[in-house]
């Protein structure tokens, strides 16, 4: 799903974390929160920012799993394969 048919189908108050769209996986119906890949974070953080594997998930872990912004926080998924 792209930005808008999230934001479509789930409203304004839906909380999406910049720049990770295609880290996605889902969207929890009960809680209505976007469910993201951590696997597909790093990717992203790798690829698109250059940094390497350690650093990229020192960045997840700081800044995007250690944050809470309230009961729409996102939902990190770590894929098991």
């Amino acid at each position: 799903m792209t930005q808008e048919e999230i934001i479509d189908a789930f409203g304004e108050d839906v909380l999406l974390a910049t720049g990770f769209n295609e880290a996605i996986i889902g969207i929890d119906r009960y809680s209505e929160r976007v469910i993201y890949s951590v696997k597909g974070i790093i990717k992203i953080l790798m690829t698109r920012d250059g940094m390497a594997e350690e650093e990229a998930l020192e960045y997840y872990d700081y800044n995007m799993e250690g944050g809470w912004v309230g009961d729409q926080t996102p939902i990190w998924c770590y894929d098991l394969n």
